[in-house]
């Protein structure tokens, strides 16, 4: 590809003329064409199309057979902006997606840094750490409904040290931070293993020659391992985020988005707008503006760390 690249430049500026090399560059980018067009139609199949189609669902009304569509144009999102309830869903959203990823990077980044020394049980400790990744959603949500019911475990634990008990999943103020809790220990592995891999691609020797003039372990983590880790952290931070936005299983399994509509997340009402009610076009409409959310997301989170890292 070098090679084809230089003929390719050198025939731009008029300093090769057509010849069999020229034309054998013609051809491997043919190859290449021809290479990722099952790719490109894998990917608009599935990615492509069923984000136009979900665009067209939007300006609709009706049920999924093209009989039963009509067009109504803007109004499915006229009736977001005016619904007091779908902008409760949003600040529950925007509540539930800081609470979670802030912590969801903290934690791994700290443990991360500790793991990384030659500590006993460290491989132990690495795997114990990643348990949750790969546990079953559903399997954990049920498990902290468990723990968190009236009469669970949590609350008698609260009474053993003689602290009132608190109804977690029946409270409009409780019931968020259990799904808050939730999701920061189901990514807790996942973020950690992210950041242990950062922290082998960062050279001894920096740390080396930063103790050599004086730094203690505060300065060489700001000035060391944070900027080592740039890549990482724009890594983390969009995967988080994503995960963060796209909840669902532990809202289905643990709240159902009550008490009084408290825990009911972006995707949870979108499901229930679809599947529930059966207003596909305004469901739509809301899914819509969550695709649109995660992309300015994610573009604001990738344009904030574009700099490149300290080498």
């Amino acid at each position: 590809m070098i090679a084809a690249d230089a003929l390719s430049i050198l025939k731009s500026q008029n300093l090769l003329p057509d010849s069999r090399l020229s034309r054998l560059l013609d051809r491997d980018e043919i190859a290449a064409w021809i290479f990722l067009t099952p790719a490109l139609i894998l990917l608009s199949i599935f990615v492509l199309y069923p984000i136009a189609y979900l665009c067209y669902l939007s300006f609709t009304t009706g049920s999924f057979t093209r009989a039963g569509v009509r067009w109504v144009g803007l109004r499915n999102y006229w009736r977001l902006v005016v619904s007091p309830d779908f902008w409760q869903v949003l600040g529950n959203t925007a509540y539930f997606t800081i609470a979670t990823v802030i912590p969801s990077l903290l934690i791994p980044l700290g443990l991360a840094v500790l793991l990384d020394r030659a500590i006993v049980l460290r491989g132990l400790l690495r795997a114990a750490y990643f348990v949750p990744s790969i546990t079953s959603l559903v399997a954990v949500g049920l498990g902290f409904r468990w723990l968190f019911q009236t009469d669970g475990p949590v609350n008698a634990g609260m009474n053993m040290l003689h602290i009132a008990p608190i109804p977690w999943l029946q409270d409009a103020f409780w019931a968020m931070p259990v799904l808050i809790l939730l999701s920061i220990w189901k990514q807790l592995g996942f973020n950690l293993v992210v950041f242990l891999a950062g922290l082998q691609t960062i050279p001894l020797s920096r740390y080396e020659a930063a103790e050599l003039d004086g730094a203690n372990a505060w300065q060489k983590f700001w000035y060391i391992t944070l900027p080592g880790l740039k890549s990482t952290l724009v890594f983390a931070i969009v995967t988080t985020a994503i995960f963060t936005l796209r909840s669902f299983e532990q809202v289905y399994v643990i709240t159902g988005g009550g008490p009084l509509n408290s825990t009911n997340l972006l995707v949870y009402y979108i499901y229930d707008q679809a599947f529930a009610q059966f207003d596909f076009g305004y469901a739509a409409a809301a899914a819509t503006v969550l695709l649109a959310l995660t992309l300015v997301l994610v573009y604001l989170q990738l344009k904030t760390f574009s700099e490149p890292e300290i080498k």
